[in-house]
Formats: C-alpha cells, structure tokens, sequence
C-alpha cells in the first residue's frame, strides 16, 4: 500500500535558507505504475549535508523517514547511515542510471515518497520547469488538479 503526502506549500524556490522541495498529492498507487510524489532541488552534491534538509522540510505526517535509496554515481562519495535528527537514517544506493534522478524516502508504516532530484547546478528557471512539468503531470492523471503548489 502507498500512501500519499499531505500537500506542501514550498518556500520560494530562491529562498537561502531551508529546503527546496516540492509535493503533489496523490491518491494512492493500487496496481498503477510509481509517480512522482516530488521534486526536491538539493544545493550540492552532498548527501550528507543535503539528506537532514530534506528530511527536515517534510510534513510531520510523513513520519520518520528510516531509509533512503540514492543513485550513487549522481552524489559525493557517502556513509551507509546518517544521523539525522537523533535518528538513524540507512543511506542505500542503486547503479542503475535513472533519467531523470529520483531519491527513494521509506518510512515504515507510512509509506514510500519517490522525488525527482533537480540537478544542483540547474537555474532557477529550469527547477521551475520540471517543477511545473511534475505538477501537470499529477493534475493530468487526477483529472482535477489537485497538485499543490
């Protein structure tokens, strides 16, 4: 069963401070092909540094997040586990070149959140873009669209 993220309302996408991220919400998968639940924008290709943001900007009804599942040829060499927020989060990594990067966020009997990564070094211009691309997409399959913005 996959559940849903409560819609997010992201900073702007220029802010300095805190993280970059976008969620839509959907309905639940059933037998339907994985989506997109979000884009996140990290500031580097440092997961270490990067992974508590993210995990910070998250709504608390996601849950605590235990692992996540990365491309490791897209980031900096890193650990098997981080601490983040007094928690152990289990860094794991796939070889299979994904086009476009996502990162995987599991949180036990919560669910799964698949984000697109943007390129650190992309313009504001193009995180928009693919923002707004993943934002039609989920308002193109729920008929209504109800992606949050």
């Amino acid at each position: 069963m996959t559940l849903s993220p409560p819609p997010l309302f992201p900073p702007p996408l220029s802010s300095s401070s805190g993280v970059r991220l976008r969620l839509s919400a959907q309905p639940a998968q059933g037998h339907m092909p994985r989506r997109i639940d979000g884009v996140w924008w990290p500031r580097s290709t440092d997961l270490t540094s990067e992974l508590p943001w993210l995990l910070s900007g998250l709504p608390p009804a996601c849950g605590p997040v235990s692992s996540v599942l990365v491309d490791e040829a897209v980031w900096a060499p890193f650990p098997g586990r981080l601490l983040v927020a007094d928690q152990v989060v289990r860094l794991r990594r796939t070889t299979s070149r994904h086009a476009p990067s996502t990162v995987c966020l599991l949180a036990p009997g919560r669910g799964r959140w698949d984000l697109l990564v943007v390129p650190p070094a992309a313009t504001e211009a193009e995180a928009r873009s693919l923002m707004d691309s993943v934002d039609t997409a989920a308002k193109d399959s729920l008929g209504s669209g109800t992606a949050a913005r």
